[in-house]
């Protein structure tokens, strides 16, 4: 990193990740990427499990929200209390190709021993894709004029791949991370070094996650 990176983690306000609430592919571990699958019923109680860590949140100054637009994020984000969101194009899920709606297993059969972030998707993204699309996104965040804490409503490995790029790592070390469904992170940083604050807080937090 940089010394000007540097600088920018150290005097950068925190960026807080939340997960989207379940769906019915997520409850089934099939890969959900551009698929505008809808929230179900345990994922719009989970969104709003999240509201009271939200308005925590909102209470310790202005929030600049991004979120995906498929539904899942911004249906997540609204039942949450993240409102207003700036809808984000680069915050989709990563592009599955031929591998969508799939589980795990199922594109084992096809690729042994595949996983999203050490094998590609046929037709889909690859991890430098996907990479690029976080680098946009951190690097909007970083701007001196968004300088208020930043709240970003997404996807599993969107997510994880965009942590692992706010610590300077390649987005393969994004498989080292899990994270559950309505879960939230935060991105920090200590002596200037970037940093995990937290990681897959689990969902309902009765707590301020800045705290």
């Amino acid at each position: 990193m940089t010394t000007t990176q540097q600088q920018t983690a150290a005097e950068h306000p925190p960026v807080v990740l939340v997960r989207h609430g379940a769906t019915d592919w997520s409850t089934a571990r099939r890969h959900t990427g551009r698929t505008d699958v809808p929230l179900n019923r345990d994922g719009e109680a989970q969104a709003v499990a999240l509201a009271p860590s939200m308005a925590a949140l909102a209470s310790r100054g202005p929030l600049r929200i991004l979120v995906s637009p498929l539904q899942r994020a911004w249906r997540t984000a609204e039942l949450a209390g993240l409102t207003p969101y700036t809808l984000d194009d680069d915050l989709v899920e990563w592009d599955y190709g031929a591998y969508e709606g799939l589980t795990t297993p199922q594109i084992r059969t096809r690729a042994p021993g595949w996983t999203v972030f050490s094998q590609p998707c046929p037709d889909g993204e690859t991890a430098a894709d996907v990479a690029a699309r976080c680098d946009q996104v951190l690097a909007r965040i970083a701007e001196p004029s968004s300088a208020v804490t930043t709240v970003v409503v997404a996807h599993s490995h969107l997510l994880r791949s965009l942590a692992v790029r706010w610590l300077d790592r390649p987005v393969s070390d994004g498989g080292m991370l899990e994270l559950g469904v309505a879960s939230t992170c935060v991105l920090g940083a200590e002596h200037g070094v970037r940093s995990l604050r937290h990681w897959n807080l689990a969902n309902p937090l009765v707590a301020d996650p800045l705290a």
